[in-house]
């Protein structure tokens, strides 16, 4: 699905489906932080509870597993996403342009 590391490619190489008018924008960062802010979050917290370490040594195990778990995250959350927005026919997958429905129409208060 992917061409470089987040760059989606143009086509599906497989079946040939356009992937190239998808929309992900920022919901995979938002989804990987939060699964990794819970994982390191629950994890020093137990550290805390078990051994009693200086706030030193916590910057050197939690920053590497968080950056280490960001970047490793990141693209499978993004391809899942791409592949809901498919699912959902969402962003062009479902045939037709997408139109804003957030426009209310016109009251005529007379």
């Amino acid at each position: 699905m992917f061409g470089r590391f987040l760059k989606v490619n143009d086509t599906c190489s497989v079946c040939g489906e356009a992937l190239h008018h998808h929309r992900a924008d920022d919901f995979p960062p938002y989804i990987v932080v939060t699964i990794v802010g819970h994982l390191v979050l629950g994890g020093f917290m137990m550290t805390e509870m078990l051994v009693a370490l200086s706030n030193w040594q916590h910057l050197a195990i939690w920053v590497p597993i968080t950056i280490a778990g960001s970047i490793a995250l990141m693209q499978p959350v993004k391809g899942g996403v791409v592949g809901l927005q498919w699912a959902l026919r969402m962003h062009g997958f479902g045939g037709h342009e997408d139109r804003p429905e957030d426009e209310l129409p016109s009251q005529d208060r007379t």
